[in-house]
């Protein structure tokens, strides 16, 4: 990669929710960059603080929810700063999202066609021809076929496949400098997911498209992504290139989520399976939020691991980090 400003730096990102029950720390002190025509995996189980990462960086979090601390820096810019009037203008042009479900992107009421348009057209002056003709191509670019004719479509003709694809279609029209996909290919089949997936990277090699790609499916992942952030109860535990991490984890969290892949485990027998559930960010144990299902316990884990890099250059943060050689 370039010694350029990356497309992406995250620092110690703190977003809090401000409940009847009290304050959750759903992202807590994150930290993670990517750089341009790079692709970042964001993993992790429900509720480990990955999608409210996304709607963070796109200042979508609404009371009661609120950044409360850190920088999100595009190309240099705090976005932490920026007014909603500033944001607008960057969101479906700059930075673009692709949500789980697609109808959060598509209005029901509307023909496809005036929907990319109006796309277009809300960043850029340009001929309503010449926008038909840039939307057209962008369904065809995602596997749509007749994307002509289909452009004509409201979404409720679609079905819920072809839905994600407009919604994929929607993000890549302005050629964006950051994509954020919220698991966006989980109502997918493997077949449309791979198209998805070979146009996605497609797009981040040719125009330097940067991508952060929220998932727990780490198979997608393994395809995918460059390097791979893994967060746990609102924290990241383990960051580093896909390959290191995946082949060879060094946080328990990381180990155990990998064991956990069917393929892994023998035919016929048990899957393998991390013990317990995620502790609630309302009640989270004292030190490591994974000490009470991590097999490497010890009593300098009733103290909260810091941030600490191995000898590879990947960030885990735990305290027997050095120890542990993954699955």
């Amino acid at each position: 990669m370039s010694n350029s400003v990356p497309t992406l730096e995250v620092k110690n990102l703190q977003t809090q929710f401000f409940t009847k029950a009290g304050i959750v720390d759903a992202v807590n002190d994150v930290s993670f960059s990517v750089d341009r025509g790079e692709v970042l995996g964001l993993v992790g189980e429900s509720g480990s603080g990955k999608s409210v990462t996304g709607f963070s960086i796109l200042g979508l979090v609404d009371a009661p929810g609120k950044v409360t601390g850190g920088q999100i820096l595009f190309k240099g810019d705090d976005l932490t700063q920026y007014s909603e009037d500033q944001y607008r203008k960057i969101r479906g042009s700059k930075i673009s999202m692709v949500f789980q479900d697609p109808m959060m992107t598509l209005n029901p009421v509307l023909r496809i066609d005036t929907q990319m348009i109006e796309a277009i057209r809300a960043h850029e002056n340009i001929s309503k021809k010449e926008a038909f003709s840039r939307a057209r191509d962008a369904l065809g670019q995602v596997g749509i076929p007749s994307p002509e004719e289909r452009l004509k479509s409201y979404p409720h003709q679609f079905s819920g496949g072809m839905r994600q694809r407009v919604a994929f279609a929607i993000a890549l029209l302005n050629k964006p400098d950051l994509i954020i996909a919220d698991e966006p290919t989980t109502a997918l089949d493997v077949t449309i997911q791979a198209q998805i997936l070979f146009e996605t990277q497609k797009l981040c090699r040719e125009t330097g498209t940067a991508l952060v790609w929220i998932t727990h499916d780490l198979t997608v992942v393994a395809g995918l992504a460059d390097k791979v952030c893994v967060m746990y109860a609102g924290k990241v535990v383990e960051t580093g290139p896909v390959d290191a991490v995946l082949d060879n984890p060094r946080h328990p969290y990381s180990e155990g989520l990998i064991g956990s892949v069917p393929s892994r485990n023998k035919r016929g027998q048990a899957l393998n399976q991390i013990p317990g559930m995620t502790p609630s960010l309302l009640n989270l144990p004292a030190g490591c939020a994974f000490s009470q299902r991590c097999k490497y316990v010890q009593d300098e884990c009733n103290i909260a691991p810091e941030i600490s890099i191995l000898e590879d250059g990947r960030k885990v943060r735990c305290h027997r980090a050095k120890e542990i050689s993954g699955v």
